[in-house]
């Protein structure tokens, strides 16, 4: 495969996977609370173990990457993530769910940040925006796919079901992934020159990985907790789930829409930072109404207009040289964020008595990402590329 739209269709296609898989817990948190009688403080810990992983091998990831092949190592995560989703399937006990998630969640570590760079490898100084807008989209398609699917299958034939079914989505990954995948040469020959960033450039994409962090963290709080809010006003848990999902289907016309018009009028800054300010305004707006639908479109139609754009700043800033390692600094704080983020709005949402608290600490996240970004410009600046 040598045309960068298809690689990128391929791409998008396997993270779907990962999306799909991480979201299962989440989709299915009622059932999950009534057979392993725990509580939203654990249904939250369970969501974050996913990413718990990205701790410690985001930054190695690239690096790995370069010593044994991007393939190949994302590869290796797909059969990860496959291991863990048939431990979860089969667990006994809650130590079992956990153990499995944290399994899972390595191999998707793999898949995001090695993923991402090769999409960095296509794209670079072409339609990055676009690209990364379309291929981040994989994210929200991959959730919103999760939410209409998994609830049912949960409620009909029960959670090893609906587990096992995000596990044979990561088995068709590596098969496409095996078969169709090929590095670009260019990407190949940056590889072999490894190294690590440094100064203005360094600071520039730590910044940068703080505002992807606060950013997904704060679309978490809609695909973690719009479900267990809408079952606290009295619908059903396919209702909640479908409706929840329509936020997430909505996003995954955001994003490439945001992405496509950053890079057709050149205002990457303006459609990124008006995403943020009209994301927080729905995410509060939605904890407090009763127009629950028309509070969700608003949530989906502002929720991914940010996107494009944040993923386009590491290519500001790493040159090819320092881009596996850059793109492994940059999920790390990316990891750290949405680790912590779904435990703080779980254990807040178990001590305020609603699931609503996490869409108010959503918003408040989206509003911290506009200093973030005045420090990135200024680093950015600063640096040499």
């Amino acid at each position: 495969m040598s045309n960068r739209w298809g690689v990128l269709l391929l791409l998008f296609v396997v993270r779907l996977s990962m999306a799909f898989q991480f979201q299962s817990v989440a989709s299915m948190s009622p059932a999950l609370m009534a057979e392993y009688k725990v509580g939203l403080g654990e249904i939250g810990l369970l969501i974050s173990l996913y990413l718990a992983p990205g701790l410690a091998f985001a930054l190695p990831g690239g690096e790995i990457g370069r010593r044994f092949g991007d393939k190949r190592v994302v590869l290796f995560g797909l059969v990860l993530m496959t291991v863990g989703g048939l431990i979860m399937a089969s667990a006994p006990s809650w130590g079992w769910q956990v153990a499995g998630r944290l399994c899972a969640g390595a191999g998707g570590v793999l898949l995001n940040v090695l993923m991402s760079k090769m999409v960095t490898d296509w794209f670079a100084g072409k339609e990055i925006a676009t690209a990364m807008a379309i291929f981040v989209n994989s994210w929200p398609a991959g959730i919103a796919l999760c939410l209409l699917v998994v609830p049912a299958v949960t409620a009909a034939y029960g959670i090893s079901a609906a587990v096992l079914l995000a596990a044979s989505l990561c088995i068709i990954g590596f098969a496409l992934l095996a078969i169709l995948y090929r590095a670009p040469a260019e990407g190949q020959a940056a590889s072999a020159r490894s190294r690590w960033p440094a100064g203005s450039v360094l600071q520039a994409i730590i910044a940068a990985g703080v505002i992807w962090g606060l950013f997904n963290a704060a679309i978490g709080m809609v695909f973690s907790f719009g479900t267990p809010m809408l079952v606290e006003r009295g619908w059903s848990l396919a209702s909640a789930g479908s409706a929840t999902s329509l936020v997430l289907w909505l996003v995954t016309l955001s994003v490439p829409l945001g992405g496509y018009v950053a890079d057709r009028t050149g205002k990457h800054v303006e459609v990124m930072l008006v995403g943020f300010v009209l994301f927080a305004i729905a995410l509060v707006v939605a904890a407090l109404t009763t127009a629950t639908i028309p509070a969700f479109v608003a949530l989906g139609l502002f929720g991914g207009l940010s996107a494009g754009s944040i993923m386009s700043l590491p290519a500001r800033v790493l040159t090819a040289e320092v881009r596996a390692v850059g793109m492994g600094v940059f999920f790390t704080l990316f990891y750290a964020i949405c680790v912590i983020a779904p435990i703080v709005a779980g254990v807040v949402s178990s001590r305020l008595g609603t699931a609503a608290a996490g869409f108010f600490l959503g918003a408040a996240m989206l509003v911290a990402c506009l200093p973030c970004y005045w420090i990135f410009r200024q680093l950015a600046a600063r640096s040499r590329f």
